[in-house]
């Protein structure tokens, strides 16, 4: 590289004796020289130079192209210097020439005849001090560009290992949402096992209260004092296997949530015999129930369950017994950021149980999870009775420090309307027949529809038996009923499309729709003024006091 070597003036000055003069000059600045005997030399020495000094009769009618062309060619850090010593001449042909020959070589310094040493010296320092900055320029780029292309191979490095974290962590991520989708597949069925094991315990003790009330019957039919006996012992275990249903039903979101006032302290005294059982003799079970009427909007089965489900955890707070209460009271709530300022029933549930950590009380809600060990616990109850309450409108509280037990509170809204209240039991004295009134029994299973066809039979009811919807609707010009009792889910026509082809026979049929089918949506969509819904499974005189009530209507 010529920024490398000491700088060297090329002179061209064929004539006389300038050029060795010129030459001594400079070595006395201390510049380095070399004289070129014409310009072929000149050209072949320029990529070396740092200032070429020639006298202009070297150059005048010669053929310039090759040192123009070099010019031209030069690098863009790259201006030779050109120092050119003139003559007297200022004929026009000459003046042009010398415009041409400045034009042509870019960066011409002329300086004229007869020069002093002074001027002749500085001038040609300063072009090497311009030389020697291009020079500067020329390494400064060249040290850009050797650190643009150390950059570009930093960068494209870095890119490929960016590349590769990239396809590392995609991969890894693939395989977390697999493993993910494990656990949680995993925590389902665990949660399935449980809640499948939890109901045949609570279901095989159902059938074993009524196998063994029938069995009892079966044995000593003529024992009449003891026959009612266990017959009321076998309605109560299907009453309880009823309940335990509709909970089901509600857990898996398939029963449709009716909100509606409900008495909250009239409804834990219904529960409190099933909850002292549940519970356990270890546990005191203590309430504190308000006094008056306190009526939530909330949907009555759901809330059962809540109780429920409070409660087994209470117990489950507490292997080494201890005391639970449940208490009801009004609360008025002005400012509260998840509730609207408004009454609200409070329903609370304290044990004197272990308590929980501030971490672990967080997390209480969060479904699936669960401090019991395995086999013990689903990790649903508390996140369930989440979603009843703010499904409600209401929300849920807990409070917990370890080893001072836990309290939970649900706040429902309140209401001023009336709660629903049951129908009385049907009582021998209520007739609730009537009279050559024929009804139209249609249930695909035999032993249902036995079952309602006898039970209407013997209130006096004429009856008419169909196992289908096809039977049904052949029946119905031949029979003409005043009634008809019809099971919701049936093979081939449904009990909608059933009644739908009733009544367009039969303007103004009553129908009663006798199912145990899950979908309440499905059997809402057919209903109509003339249809009423009959839960299965349900007792004799539900039936008779639905069938009574249609026909009167």
């Amino acid at each position: 590289m010529p920024s490398r070597t000491p700088p060297r003036v090329v002179i061209l000055a064929p004539i006389g004796r300038d050029a060795p003069a010129i030459a001594s000059l400079l070595h006395r600045c201390g510049l380095a020289s070399e004289i070129a005997p014409d310009l072929p030399h000149v050209v072949a020495t320029l990529d070396a130079a740092a200032v070429v000094f020639i006298a202009e009769e070297a150059l005048f009618a010669k053929d310039l192209s090759a040192l123009t062309t070099w010019v031209e060619r030069q690098p863009a850090w790259s201006d030779l210097p050109f120092v050119v010593l003139t003559s007297h001449q200022e004929q026009p042909a000459v003046i042009a020439w010398r415009q041409r020959l400045v034009s042509s070589l870019r960066n011409v310094t002329l300086i004229e005849r007869p020069v002093q040493s002074i001027t002749l010296a500085s001038t040609v320092q300063a072009a090497v001090r311009a030389r020697l900055r291009q020079y500067e320029v020329q390494a400064l780029l060249e040290a850009q560009r050797t650190a643009a292309l150390e950059l570009e191979a930093i960068v494209a490095e870095r890119t490929r290992e960016l590349a590769l974290a990239n396809d590392e962590l995609r991969r890894e991520m693939a395989e977390r949402n697999r493993v993910e989708q494990v656990l949680r597949q995993t925590q389902k069925m665990e949660a399935v096992g449980q809640l499948s094991g939890g109901i045949a315990h609570d279901f095989n003790n159902l059938l074993q209260g009524l196998t063994g009330s029938l069995d009892l019957i079966r044995r000593k039919p003529e024992d009449s004092a003891r026959v009612r006996r266990w017959a009321d012992a076998a309605l109560q275990a299907a009453d309880r296997g009823a309940r335990l249903t509709a909970q089901l039903l509600a857990f898996s979101r398939a029963q449709r949530i009716e909100v509606r006032p409900v008495d909250v302290s009239h409804l834990v005294h219904g529960v409190r015999d099933l909850l002292i059982r549940t519970l356990g003799p270890m546990i005191e079970v203590r309430f504190d129930l308000d006094a008056g009427s306190v009526q939530a909007l909330a949907d009555t089965t759901q809330l059962e369950m809540a109780v429920l489900n409070l409660a087994i955890n209470a117990r489950d707070a507490m292997p080494q017994g201890g005391t639970l209460v449940i208490a009801t009271r009004l609360r008025r709530v002005d400012a509260d950021p998840e509730l609207l300022p408004g009454d609200y029933v409070e329903l609370s549930v304290t044990d004197s149980g272990i308590g929980m950590p501030a971490d672990v009380a967080a997390r209480a809600f969060d479904p699936f999870f669960t401090t019991k060990d395995v086999g013990k616990g689903t990790g649903l109850g508390l996140s369930q009775v989440y979603g009843i309450a703010r499904q409600a409108g209401g929300i849920v509280r807990l409070e917990s420090r370890p080893g001072e037990g836990t309290t939970v509170r649900m706040l429902l809204r309140a209401t001023e309307m009336p709660a629903d209240t049951h129908a009385a039991p049907v009582t021998a004295e209520q007739d609730l027949t009537v009279p050559v009134a024929t009804v139209l029994v249609v249930d695909d299973d035999p032993g249902v529809r036995s079952f309602m066809s006898e039970a209407l039979d013997a209130s006096g009811y004429r009856v008419v038996e169909a196992a289908d919807g096809l039977a049904a609707l052949e029946s119905l010009t031949q029979a003409s009923p005043d009634a008809m009792v019809v099971d919701f889910a049936m093979p081939g026509l449904n009990g909608a499309e059933v009644a739908k082809a009733a009544q367009a026979r039969l303007p103004g049929l009553p129908i009663i729709f006798a199912s145990g089918y899950a979908d309440t949506t499905a059997i809402a969509d057919a209903a109509s003024e003339n249809t009423r819904v009959l839960r299965k499974p349900f007792r004799l005189e539900d039936l008779q006091r639905a069938v009574a009530a249609a026909i009167r209507r």
